[in-house]
């Protein structure tokens, strides 16, 4: 039986804007898939300049892995998403949507110093299938 996903958003609680969930609860999952930072790197090293670039070559990275566990995007649960500088909000939301379309994952977005300066964003993923 395939995993089933729950969005929970408690009343008493702030609303949840932007396409992901407050909470999310899964049932029926057999496997878990954990995905370290994925980077806005290709495989033979080029590093995009624009952060819109970056975004989109990181979530490609994000699917690439999910693929390979013969996963999708509609397997993922939780998604953290590290940001080189919150100047970068909006366009990573744009990013976010246009890679996970409906699906709404839980989300946290973390403005911190990313490991190789170039990098503007890493992202990193849970996904049960």
């Amino acid at each position: 039986m395939p995993v089933q996903l729950r969005s929970i958003d408690a009343k008493s609680a702030p609303e949840a804007v932007g396409g992901y969930s407050q909470a999310l609860e899964t049932t029926n999952g057999t496997r878990r898939l954990y995905i370290s930072g994925q980077i806005p790197v290709t495989r033979d090293g080029t590093v995009p300049e624009s952060f819109s670039a970056q975004a989109k070559l990181a979530w490609i990275n994000v699917l690439a892995q999910l693929e390979a566990a013969d996963m999708t995007i509609s397997n993922l649960v939780k998604v953290t998403i590290f940001l080189s500088d919150r100047k970068f909000a909006l366009e990573n939301r744009q990013a976010r949507q246009d890679a996970l379309g409906d699906h709404a994952p839980a989300l946290t977005v973390i403005i911190a110093g990313i490991f190789e300066e170039a990098w503007l964003l890493e992202i990193e993923a849970i996904a049960e299938a």
